[in-house]
């Protein structure tokens, strides 16, 4: 046991080295080694391959220790993954020969619309297959696939469920946009590679193991079986629907932003199609098609993440490996930085942008004699226009001007405040964004509000990383993964084949995003507005917040600030950015497809048992109860479904968002109590609530109190913010209260005895 505290207590101490230690200090390790900044490498990269050699090592060194001898059911289980390894190559090479096809199809005259057609039937009628195949009732098999799936195969299933339409559509996207650490209002940049990798060496080393020696179906089972009661239960039931809720509705806004381009049909109706998909495996088959799906679907999403990104490389730079040679963009992305921030043109964009933002400043002094005034003017330009019997069209186009200005004082604030925000944003240099591979804004070495602004800017980025780590450690949906195992040995060794797989996106995300980022700047800027791609008016029709471009100077030519993009078009628009065959572009959007639906399978799943497993829970243990357990469980999911696609339908926010806040409260609610009920025997059930009750409140509080909308319902004036920490990494308030309330709690009041068989020092650091 000591033994096995030391082995986590190093491996921890160099999980925080890589990961805290390297980011606070990354200013300072700018010297450039082989074309990379020091810093920059191995936030990117670096920090990634000694997370994957943490978790790897101790699975490895606890494994080691348990190995027994090989028998007869043993043999049985090895000649069983020997037919899976098998099915599994089958499946590849059919995929691969199926790309190969439609390329060849592609060549010879199929229409582009067939080309995603073809995509979306084949991929969703596969992933139906694989969930009326795996239909059940049975409780262990739906709940945990039976416990009975290898560890390479939940690996891989825990990929595509793990990343979601947040890493494989919006992460790159988020990188372009924000380089290494993101703007003083919004950190993010490298922080999302850090904080979505570095928190699996939490997970292998602090819970996953423990839960799976327990024989749980779903994690609040764990809070009901550690520290009794209801209450404990039911708390964690209504936190998994909380912060898998938040979580589904970005995964199935992207299932509809995705469907609606490959098929042309209107977004909400992309929702529906893709809802469809996602209910057909998790409603028939519970978690066992729910697992065999996403480990198609991994196949899918990481050829569709790596065929393109490995294309535009070699373009670029003449090697597919991208992860290895993109360093070499950096130097040149800096020099075209500098190009831009010296021009003529973009210095006039920058003008016209700060004069609309004045605009809207001078109106907002005075809205209501504002709104009239606009109204006016353009009553008055259509009876000009008529007078004249100009050209019908520009009548329309007055009307609609007229038709679009907001009804009321209280939509015209809102209206203009927001644009007035982004014009200021666009007067930015470099259209708001920061110099790719700069950590953090400001200068520490400069006056004192770039120093603060440094300060402000690391904190934040520390915050959000501190956040995502630790919120992977209480996401349920990913918790209940490592339930589906055979042995708590493969609980071990599967969370290191999950991040492998996960790493072999996460290492690609920031190459894509700096080789599109160079393929716009030298490439795309500078074009006439008359010979701008086709794919660009094709994705705005989409969602116009995917991608616009006007001409603010009025020089017919497209300036680096004239363009805006979304974070959620860079990885999507990739193929047509590098005049890629049309093929992959249907690819793309097929593993972007994968991504949503793999989690949204997931997601719904977890949100369906929560309410059905453990808010109506009556113990029952016999077949009938388990069976009405599962039906009211599937019931539950197709509700749940429902509501989370009219929720997606009113485009709430954007993916990254969304999902970063999921983060926030699933590491609030969860983890301290969970980890402390792990490793303090003393820990109480009051406690437990106590903390669990405050840090998830003390979340929920932060993220309201800090939206536009809470604060001038209230009337609230200035700042909201606890030391400059934005509300996307409100979790890190949340988190330590929990922590510091369930303690306090545990010391006031006397504990019972902890039941030997759940959780005690001697059983639970022996796993």
């Amino acid at each position: 046991m000591a033994g096995g505290f030391r082995l986590q207590g190093w491996l921890l101490a160099v999980w925080f080295a890589a990961s805290f230690g390297v980011v606070f200090f990354a200013n300072d390790l700018q010297v450039i080694v082989n074309g990379w900044p020091l810093g920059y490498w191995f936030a990117a990269q670096g920090s990634v391959f000694l997370f994957i050699a943490i978790v790897a090592m101790y699975a490895w060194l606890a494994n080691r220790n348990e190995a027994l001898a090989v028998s007869s059911a043993d043999r049985q289980y090895e000649a069983y993954k020997l037919r899976l390894h098998r099915k599994f190559a089958i499946y590849v090479v059919c995929l691969l020969l199926f790309l190969v096809a439609l390329a060849l199809a592609e060549k010879w005259g199929l229409k582009k619309s067939w080309v995603g057609a073809v995509f979306l039937i084949a991929t969703v009628s596969l992933y139906a297959v694989i969930g009326i195949y795996g239909r059940t009732s049975d409780a262990a098999e739906y709940y945990v696939a039976g416990r009975n799936i290898p560890a390479v195969y939940n690996g891989m299933a825990t990929a595509a469920d793990w990343m979601s339409a947040a890493s494989f559509i919006s992460m790159a996207g988020g990188l372009y946009l924000q380089g290494f650490s993101g703007t003083p209002t919004q950190p993010g940049g490298l922080v999302y590679v850090l904080g979505w990798t570095g928190g699996f060496c939490l997970l292998a080393l602090l819970v996953a193991p423990y839960l799976r020696k327990l024989e749980l179906y779903t994690v609040p089972d764990y809070f009901g079986l550690r520290f009794g009661g209801r209450w404990p239960r039911m708390i964690a039931a209504f936190s998994a629907v909380l912060c898998s809720f938040t979580y589904v509705v970005a995964q199935i806004y992207g299932v509809g932003l995705i469907a609606s381009r490959l098929t042309g049909v209107q977004f909400e109706i992309g929702i529906l199609l893709g809802l469809g998909g996602v209910l057909v495996c998790s409603f028939l088959g519970g978690m066992r098609a729910v697992t065999w799906t996403q480990v198609t679907q991994y196949v899918v999403l990481i050829l569709a993440f790596l065929i393109p990104v490995s294309w535009l490389a070699y373009q670029q730079l003449g090697n597919p490996l991208a992860p290895l040679v993109y360093g070499q963009q950096l130097e040149k992305i800096a020099a075209l930085e500098q190009k831009l921030l010296a021009s003529p043109q973009e210095q006039q964009v920058i003008r016209e942008y700060e004069r609309r933002a004045r605009d809207y400043e001078r109106k907002l002094q005075n809205v209501d004699v504002a709104l009239e005034n606009e109204r006016r003017e353009l009553r008055e330009r259509i009876r000009i226009l008529n007078e004249r019997h100009a050209d019908e069209s520009l009548v329309v186009l007055a009307r609609r001007e007229l038709a679009a200005v907001p009804k009321d004082a209280t939509l015209a604030r809102e209206r203009w405040s927001r644009a007035m925000q982004d014009n200021q944003e666009r007067a930015k240099p470099l259209g708001g964004m920061p110099p790719h591979a700069k950590p953090f804004a400001g200068d520490p070495q400069g006056n004192a509000d770039e120093q603060q602004a440094f300060q402000l800017s690391r904190r934040n980025f520390l915050a959000l990383m501190f956040c995502l780590m630790v919120g992977t450690v209480g996401l349920p949906h990913l918790l209940t993964r490592f339930y589906t195992t055979r042995t708590v040995a493969e609980a071990r060794t599967s969370v290191a084949w999950s991040l492998f797989f996960i790493a072999l996106l996460y290492l690609a995300a920031p190459a894509l995003a700096v080789l599109v980022k160079f393929e716009v700047m030298s490439h795309l800027v500078g074009q006439n507005f008359d010979s701008l791609p086709n794919w660009i008016a094709q994705w705005a029709k989409v969602d116009p917040t995917l991608i616009s471009v006007s001409d603010v100077n009025q020089d017919h030519i497209l300036q680096f600030s004239e363009l805006k993009l979304g974070a959620d078009i860079v990885m999507l628009a990739t193929p047509e950015l590098g005049g890629m065959p049309y093929v992959v572009s249907g690819l793309v959007a097929a593993g972007g497809l994968a991504a949503a639906l793999s989690t949204a399978d997931g997601l719904l799943l977890t949100i369906g048992n929560a309410l059905a497993h453990d808010f109506f829970f009556r113990g029952e243990s016999d077949q009938a109860g388990s069976v009405r357990r599962v039906m009211l469980s599937k019931f539950v999911l197709l509700v749940v479904a429902l509501i989370a696609a009219y929720a997606a339908a009113q485009r709430p926010a954007d993916i990254l968002y969304l999902v970063s806040a999921s983060f926030s409260l699933a590491g609030a609610a969860f983890v301290p109590a969970m980890v402390l009920g792990i490793f303090w025997p003393r820990t109480t059930g009051r406690a437990a609530v106590g903390g669990m009750v405050a840090g998830l409140g003390l979340t929920v509080y932060y993220i309201a109190i800090n939206s536009v909308a809470v604060r001038s319902a209230l009337g609230l004036s200035g700042s909201g913010l606890w030391f400059g920490i934005l509300p996307v990494a409100a979790g890190v308030f949340g988190i330590l209260a929990g922590v510091s309330v369930t303690i306090v709690l545990t010391l006031l009041f006397r504990p019972p005895l902890v039941p030997e068989s759940t959780v005690s020092p001697g059983n639970t650091h022996q796993i």
